[in-house]
């Protein structure tokens, strides 16, 4: 099971890294492509939501664009919420490989959901985490 960063998302939308955009674009398609493969964490939709409305505070997207822009962002995988499961999970994750709050967070739940590749550019490419290993896209 796959699941992707909200940075990878994040560059999806933005043309001002036309790199990073194509290839964010290109990784999109090819999950899409094998459904039942990939989910959309909650945390993910909830921090790309928060994107959506800093962006159209600094007037880089219309307040009408927000909800369909989300829209269509949820639409592409199922949604996996996590539930207090997670937390066990996310304090030996967090104790063990002195990760941040909400990486060890998003890992947990990555755990949680049965996720064995996180696409992400914010973590040590290659690392495995007790069988969830992390891919860059960019690289």
């Amino acid at each position: 099971m796959n699941a992707v960063d909200t940075n990878v998302f994040v560059y999806a939308l933005d043309a001002d890294e036309p790199i990073k955009q194509g290839k964010a674009l290109e990784l999109f398609q090819r999950l899409t492509l094998s459904a039942g493969s990939t989910v959309l964490l909650w945390q993910v939709a909830v921090e790309f939501l928060s994107n959506l409305r800093k962006r159209e505070t600094a007037q880089k997207i219309a307040a009408g664009d927000v909800e369909s822009r989300f829209r269509n962002f949820i639409a592409l995988f199922p949604l996996a919420i996590p539930s207090a499961r997670t937390f066990p999970a996310y304090f030996d994750l967090h104790g063990r490989f002195s990760l941040s709050h909400w990486d060890s967070m998003l890992l947990a739940a990555c755990k949680e959901a049965g996720v064995t590749t996180l696409y992400s550019e914010d973590f040590d490419a290659g690392t495995d985490y007790d069988g969830l290993t992390v891919v860059n896209p960019f690289a």
